[in-house]
Parts: structure tokens; C-alpha cells; sequence
């Protein structure tokens, strides 16, 4: 699967578009992330238990993406995105999102 954030796949003609591919993922903190981001609150630096978090719910989000379009038929995603919104306090959601096409 060709997944791109491009609008058009260099050297590749879109033939079919077939709609918006999408996954996502809710994710909560949970205490002993929470309890070294409070210590780490006072030496200052790079939080990475939440970074290391983020960057597994962003894998998520787009492998379920991925899943969704290949669901679709298609042979690509075009004009990928993420976006972000809290659910509730302590958790939020992941969503990737972009156009399932199918090439020529």
C-alpha cells in the first residue's frame, strides 16, 4: 500500500477514487507514566514515556488507516493527515485519515 500526505503519487495516475480511509485509536495515560512525567515536571525535558505513547498510537492509527483502505480495494492513500482531540481528561484519540484510490 502506497500511503502518502502528496495529493498524487509521483509517476502514477489516479484512476478511481473510493473515499476516506480512516483508523484510529483512544489511548489513555496510565499512573507510572504519570507519576516520572510529575518528577520529570521539575528537572525539566523531554517527557518521553508520552512521547513514546504518542508515537505508538500515531503506528496505530495508521496501520488501522492502512486496514481500512485496503478493505476499500485500493492501492493507495493520498493526502494523509492525523489529528488529535481529547476524550476525556487523561485520554485521547488518534485519527489518520486520507482518500483510498485506486491507480492505474
Amino acid at each position: 500500500m502506497i500511503v502518502t500526505t502528496t495529493e498524487h503519487v509521483p509517476g502514477r495516475e489516479i484512476d478511481e477514487i473510493l473515499g476516506i480511509a480512516r483508523g484510529s485509536t483512544v489511548r489513555a495515560r496510565n499512573f507510572g507514566a504519570d507519576f516520572l512525567a510529575g518528577l520529570r515536571n521539575f528537572v525539566g525535558g523531554e517527557v518521553s514515556e508520552y512521547t513514546k505513547l504518542q508515537a505508538r498510537s500515531r503506528e496505530q492509527a495508521l496501520q488501522r488507516m492502512i486496514e481500512d483502505g485496503r478493505r476499500m480495494g485500493a492501492d493507495a492513500i493520498v493526502n494523509v493527515r492525523f489529528t488529535t482531540s481529547m476524550i476525556m481528561q487523561g485520554a485521547s484519540e488518534i485519527l489518520a485519515y486520507g482518500t483510498a484510490v485506486k491507480l492505474k
